[in-house]
C-alpha cells in the first residue's frame, strides 16, 4: 500500500482528486435546485438525472474510438475545460435570473459526455503509466480518494448550501475541473500513442469496445453485474433526494451527512482491498464483497423521518459503501488487466456508455414507480432486485486466464 508509483502518477492522482472533491461538494445540487428553486416534481427530478445520463451516453458513443486514436493527456485537458465551461454557466444564468430546467438538462448532457471521454482517456493512460502488477495498488488509491471526497464533500457542500445556496457549490465543482486540467498539464513524459490514423475512423469501430467485452467471459460477467448493480443503486438517488428533502424535510446538512459519513467505510474498504486479495485471493474477496454490496441496500426500505431514520440511512449506506470500496479496485484492475493497452479507451468508453444508459432507463422507470406508489416503495423494489445480481459475478475459472482466446485485433474485427 506504500508503493511509490512515480511523479506522473502523482499528478494524475491529484487531478482526479481535485475534480472528485469538487463533484462531491456539489453532490445533489442539481436535484436540490430542481426541487427548491424550480419546484420540480419527483418524476421531473428523475427525468433530469435520467435524460442527462442517456443523452450524454448516446453522444459519447463515438468518443471511445476517437479517444483511442489520440494522445490521452490533451483529451483529458479538453474534457476538463468542457466541464468547467458547462458547469460555470449555471451560476451565471442563476444570477442573471434566466436559469431553467432545460439548461440544467443541457449542462448534464455536456458534463456527462465529457466525463465518459475523460474516464476512457485516463483509464487508458493509467494502464500505460503503471505496471500491471501495480494496478491494484493504483486503483485502490483512486478508490480511497473517491470515498474520502464522498465523506468530506457532501457535508461541506451542505454547509455551503445552507450559507450561500446550491448554486455556489456548482461553481466550486466548475473550478475543480479547471484545477484538474492544470494537474494533467503538469504530467511529464510520454503518452499513449495513437495506433492508427485519426481520420480512419470506421463505423464498425463504434462497437469495438462492446465486442471485446462480450467476447471475454470474465469481462462479460463483470460488465453485466456492474451495470445492473450501478443502475439499480443510482435509480434510487433522485428518489432519496425527494424522500429525504421533500417528504421527510431533512435539512440540507443532514442530507449531506447521510451520504458523507458512510463514505468513510469506502475509504477503509479501499485501503483493505489489496491486503485482503493478498491473503484470501482475488476471486474470494470479489465474490464475498460482491454479494454483500447487493444485500445491504434493502435496508433503505426502513428509512423514516427523524434522527433514527437518518441513522438508518447512515448505517445502510456505510455497510454498502464499505463493500464497494473493497470490490471496486479489484474489478477495475481485472478489467484493465484483461484489456490490451491499445483498446482500453474503447472498452472503458463502452462500459461507461452502457452504465449510463442503464442508469438513465432505470431512473425513468423508478420515477414512474415512485409516482404510482411512493418513493419509499420504489426504493424497496430496487433493494429486492439487487439480491439477484451477484449471480452474474464471474466464476473462479473465468478469472484464471487474463488473455482472451483471440487476439484483440481479431475480436474487434469479428
Amino acid at each position: 500500500m506504500h508503493l511509490k508509483l512515480g511523479s506522473s502518477f502523482g499528478w494524475l492522482w491529484s487531478a482526479y482528486a481535485v475534480s472528485t472533491y469538487g463533484t462531491w461538494i456539489a453532490f445533489g445540487a442539481f436535484p436540490l435546485i430542481a426541487v427548491r428553486v424550480l419546484h420540480s416534481s419527483a418524476s421531473a427530478v428523475s427525468l433530469l438525472e435520467a435524460a442527462g445520463l442517456a443523452v450524454a451516453a448516446i453522444v459519447a458513443v463515438p468518443l471511445g474510438p476517437w479517444v483511442e486514436r489520440r494522445s490521452k493527456r490533451p483529451v483529458m485537458i479538453a474534457m476538463d475545460l468542457a466541464r468547467f465551461l458547462a458547469m460555470a454557466s449555471v451560476p451565471v444564468a442563476y444570477f442573471l435570473g434566466v436559469l431553467s430546467y432545460g439548461q440544467l438538462l443541457v449542462v448534464s448532457v455536456i458534463s456527462g459526455a465529457a466525463a465518459i471521454a475523460f474516464t476512457a482517456a485516463s483509464g487508458a493512460y493509467l494502464k500505460y503509466l503503471v505496471r500491471g502488477d501495480h494496478l491494484l495498488t493504483a486503483n485502490g488509491r483512486f478508490e480511497g480518494t473517491s470515498w474520502v471526497a464522498t465523506a468530506a464533500g457532501p457535508p461541506l457542500g451542505g454547509a455551503l448550501v445552507g450559507l450561500l445556496g446550491p448554486v455556489i457549490t456548482i461553481m466550486v465543482d466548475a473550478l475543480s475541473y479547471l484545477l484538474s486540467a492544470l494537474g494533467v498539464l503538469r504530467i511529464r513524459g510520454g503518452d499513449v500513442a495513437a495506433p492508427r490514423d485519426p481520420a480512419a475512423l470506421r463505423g464498425a469501430d463504434l462497437l469495438g469496445g462492446w465486442r471485446f467485452i462480450l467476447h471475454d467471459r470474465a469481462l462479460r460477467c463483470l460488465f453485466l453485474n456492474s451495470i445492473l448493480v450501478g443502475g439499480l443503486i443510482m435509480a434510487t438517488v433522485p428518489l432519496l433526494a425527494v424522500l429525504l428533502l421533500g417528504e421527510y424535510h431533512f435539512p440540507a446538512w443532514q442530507y449531506g451527512l447521510a451520504f458523507g459519513i458512510p463514505a468513510l467505510g469506502g475509504f477503509v474498504g479501499a485501503r483493505l482491498s489489496a491486503r485482503l486479495v493478498k491473503r484470501y485471493g482475488r476471486h474470494r474477496v470479489m465474490t464475498v464483497s460482491g454479494w454483500l454490496r447487493s444485500f445491504f441496500p434493502l435496508g433503505l426500505a426502513f428509512v423514516h423521518p427523524g434522527i433514527t431514520g437518518l441513522l438508518t440511512v447512515i448505517i445502510v449506506e456505510g455497510l454498502l459503501i464499505t463493500c464497494m470500496g473493497i470490490f471496486n479496485p479489484i474489478y477495475a484492475t481485472e478489467r484493465l488487466q484483461r484489456t490490451p493497452a491499445d483498446h482500453a479507451a474503447q472498452v472503458l468508453s463502452a462500459w461507461s456508455v452502457s452504465s449510463k444508459l442503464v442508469q438513465a432507463t432505470l431512473m425513468v422507470i423508478w420515477g414512474i414507480l415512485a409516482r404510482l406508489t411512493s418513493p419509499l416503495a420504489a426504493i424497496t423494489i430496487s433493494g429486492v432486485l439487487l439480491l439477484a445480481t451477484p449471480l452474474l459475478l464471474p466464476k473462479r475459472a473465468h478469472l484464471c486466464h487474463l488473455e482472451p482466446a483471440l487476439p484483440a485485433e481479431d475480436v474487434l474485427a469479428a
